[in-house]
Order: C-alpha cells, then sequence, then structure tokens
C-alpha cells in the first residue's frame, strides 16, 4: 500500500507524521519534497531520490536504513530537484511497494503540480492540519485535489492542538472533510523525537501522543484491507 501524507500548507507536521507512520506501519518512507526537503538526509553517500528520477539509480539502491526506519531520502540541491523527472515518482513508488510492501511518501507543502503527482501515485492519503483557518483552508483545498485523482482521504489529522477536548471542532472539521479526525496535542516529547530525526515511540514509549499514531495506523490498516482483502498486510 502506498499512503500519502498531505497537507496543503508548510509546517502543519506532515514530515513528522510521515516518519512516525513509516515506523508504525514498517514502511519505506519517500521524502517527495524535492526542493524543501524536511526528513533526514541519511548518510549522504549513496544516491536520493534526485538520482533516482533522473534515471541515474534505481529505487532500493538509494533506500538507506536510518536509526528505525527506511527512507528514501530526497537530495538537497536545487540542481538535483530540476534533473528530477517527476512524471518517474508513480514508478519509484510502486516499485518500492513492490519489493517492500508499504510506503509512505512524506509530501510537499503546496497545490503545485508535484503534490498532484505524489498524490495521485498513492492508494490513499492522510491529510494533516492545525486548527486554524488558513490551514484548514488549505488542507480543503488538497482534498479536493486528491479526490480529483482518485485517492481517497483515509484519516485527518489536528495537529498542534490545545488538547484533545474540543469535541465541536473534530466533528466540525470531519463534516468538512469526510473523513474521521484524530487530534494530536502540542507536546514537547514528540517535537524533540521529530528533532533527532526519530519516531516518538523509540525515544519515549510513554507518551500520550502515541495513541493518536496508533489510531491514524489502525485507519490505514483498516483502507488496506478493505482495499486488497488483506493481501500484502504485514
Amino acid at each position: 500500500m502506498i499512503i500519502a501524507v498531505t497537507g496543503g500548507k508548510g509546517g502543519v507536521g506532515k514530515s513528522t507524521l510521515s516518519l512516525n507512520l513509516g515506523y508504525e506501519l514498517d514502511a519505506v518512507i519517500v521524502d517527495a519534497d524535492l526542493a524543501t526537503a524536511d526528513l533526514p538526509a541519511g548518510a549522504g553517500r549513496g544516491p536520493n531520490l534526485h538520482d533516482v528520477l533522473a534515471g541515474r539509480a534505481e529505487p532500493m539502491a538509494a533506500v538507506e536504513t536510518v536509526g528505525p526506519t527506511r527512507l528514501l531520502p530526497c537530495g538537497r540541491t536545487l540542481e538535483g530537484a530540476r534533473a528530477s523527472k517527476l512524471a518517474e515518482l508513480t514508478r519509484v513508488v510502486e516499485r518500492l511497494e513492490h519489493q517492500c510492501g508499504r510506503v509512505v511518501i512524506d509530501c510537499p507543502a503546496g497545490l503545485a503540480r508535484d503534490v498532484g503527482v505524489e498524490l495521485y501515485s498513492a492508494d490513499a492519503a492522510v491529510l494533516v492540519t492545525m486548527p486554524n483557518r488558513i490551514a484548514l483552508h488549505d488542507a480543503y483545498r488538497t482534498r479536493r485535489l486528491a479526490l480529483d485523482v482518485g485517492t481517497p482521504i483515509v484519516s485527518v489529522v489536528l495537529n498542534q492542538c490545545r488538547s484533545t477536548d474540543d469535541g465541536n471542532l473534530v466533528g466540525q472539521v470531519e463534516a468538512k472533510m469526510g473523513a474521521p479526525v484524530t487530534v494530536i496535542e502540542r507536546r514537547e516529547d514528540v517535537a524533540t523525537a521529530q528533532a533527532a530525526g526519530c519516531p516518538l515511540r523509540t525515544e519515549s514509549p510513554t507518551s500520550p501522543a502515541l495513541e493518536a499514531f496508533d489510531s491514524i495506523t489502525w485507519a490505514i490498516e483498516r483502507c488496506e484491507r478493505h482495499l486488497f482483502g488483506g493481501i500484502g498486510v504485514l
């Protein structure tokens, strides 16, 4: 299964969620933000996504083990981004899915063509937003783009919340987005783990925020069973 983590606005926590979902689902994480990558850069000695999309390396040759996760890192140069052939992304993630079982795509911000390609390449999407008008508006526009390319929204993540108790807001967002909402509180342990480039479960295994990651993981697994009848479930 291929899952796109998207949201529209920058800074809402897509990369944090991608890193954690990659660990929880035992998936390969693809840092597909070609111009402003946020996930760990890996060792930097081998090929990266820029090289793969330019035809200079095979997808599996660029996958690295970074801590407890498997990551296809993105390059950090403008030259590499310009040489990347975005149309190759679908082939790349499908190859990874065939060889590894699950793939999580960390999408860039905005609604440019690359986001549409990444959503089209996925079986389902997780929509990440924050409890403010601008972020919710951008998330709704991203939802429409996902549905336009035929990719269902399996879960909406309301990130950086002050508490998990605002049922009224959750209900409004669920009604607007047409998908179940999971709330993640603003917590120092989540930020610390992300700054270290590590999944929360390995850094803070008793964190209450892990319940939210479990909820999102279960939603993805239910979607996977619905789409594939259990085939490929690890």
